[in-house]
Formats: structure tokens, C-alpha cells, sequence
């Protein structure tokens, strides 16, 4: 049960980015979406399993600066999703290509990483945590992905803007979070 809590918790950053590209696109159809979800899920499921393979020491070295790596990664796809919104007319409210969704799935999974590393200090089956980590997050990005789109239709000119904004305020987010608790 704390292990599904888990995947849930981990799962939420790409569940706003799977929001965002539904309502970047409206007439988005259900293989993208099953793409789009996959693309989380995979990157939710292998981080940890790097994470547990890798150890301790790697992760030292990665969390001193993971929160930055998040943060331009989040911002540059949200400036770049906000000028988007400038030159696209209603009719090419574009998708995301698929190099933006995995820069947007390995900036939203660096959290999972961390995670693999606890699984190597306990009993915990990694191949069972990452099965339920990656099909956590596979199910509800498919979820998020069609509340976009319903929420597209609404915003259908704003959708850009808004996304971006999510992401900018998501790198923010993940930057001011660890700088906390680390007493800066």
C-alpha cells in the first residue's frame, strides 16, 4: 500500500504535463495519448531501477544539483511553450514532439532516481516497485491527458500559455523544494 502511495506521489509531476499536452491539443487522439503516457511511465519506471543500480554515491553527486537540472529543463520547455503561443493560430495548437515529452519525462523522474536508491536499503523488490511506479503513472497520465483536452476545449487559446506557465512554475517549484530543505 505505501509503495502504490508512492507511485501516486512520484506520478503527479507527470500527470500536470500530460494535462498540459491535452489541452495544447484538443483533437488529440488516443494513440498519442497512449504515447504520451508511455513515455512517463517508462522514464517513472527506469529512474528508480537506475537509482537502486547505481547507489548511493551516484545520487550524492546527482542531488547536489538534480533541482537545477528540473528547473531548466521545466522553464526552458515553458518559455518555449509560451512563445509557442504567440506565433500558433487555434487551427495548429501544436503537440508536443516527442524529444519535449522525454525532456519533460526525464525533468519530472530525477525524483525517482532518489527513491531507487531507499528500495537498495530495504527488502523491496525493485522490479515489482518499478512495474508499479511505471503502470501508476502510465494509467494516470492517460487520465490527465483527456482532462486536458476537456479543459482544452475551454481554453483552447490559452492553452499554450498556461502550460507553460505550469512548467515554469513546476521547475520553480522543484528548485524552492529542495532549497528548503537544505536550509538555503
Amino acid at each position: 500500500m505505501l509503495l502504490l502511495v508512492l507511485a501516486f506521489a512520484l506520478a503527479m509531476d507527470s500527470v500536470a504535463l500530460s494535462i498540459i499536452n491535452g489541452a495544447k491539443n484538443p483533437n488529440i487522439n488516443f494513440g498519442r495519448i497512449c504515447k504520451i503516457a508511455f513515455i512517463f511511465g517508462f522514464f517513472q519506471a527506469i529512474m528508480p531501477f537506475f537509482g537502486y543500480v547505481l547507489g548511493i554515491g551516484f545520487v550524492d553527486v546527482i542531488a547536489s544539483i538534480d533541482h537545477f537540472i528540473a528547473f531548466a529543463i521545466l522553464s526552458f520547455l515553458g518559455i518555449k511553450m509560451i512563445r509557442e503561443s504567440r506565433e500558433q493560430s487555434d487551427d495548429d495548437l501544436g503537440r508536443s514532439t516527442d524529444k519535449e515529452l522525454i525532456f519533460g519525462a526525464v525533468a519530472t523522474s530525477i525524483d525517482a532516481l532518489a527513491v531507487g536508491v531507499t528500495f537498495s536499503f530495504d527488502d523491496t523488490s525493485i522490479f515489482y516497485a518499478c512495474i508499479l511506479i511505471g503502470a501508476t503513472c502510465f494509467a494516470l497520465c492517460i487520465i490527465a491527458c483527456y482532462v486536458g483536452k476537456f479543459i482544452g476545449r475551454s481554453l483552447h487559446d490559452k492553452a499554450l500559455i498556461l502550460g507553460g506557465v505550469i512548467l515554469i512554475l513546476l521547475g520553480v517549484k522543484i528548485l524552492v523544494e529542495h532549497l528548503m530543505s537544505h536550509g538555503f
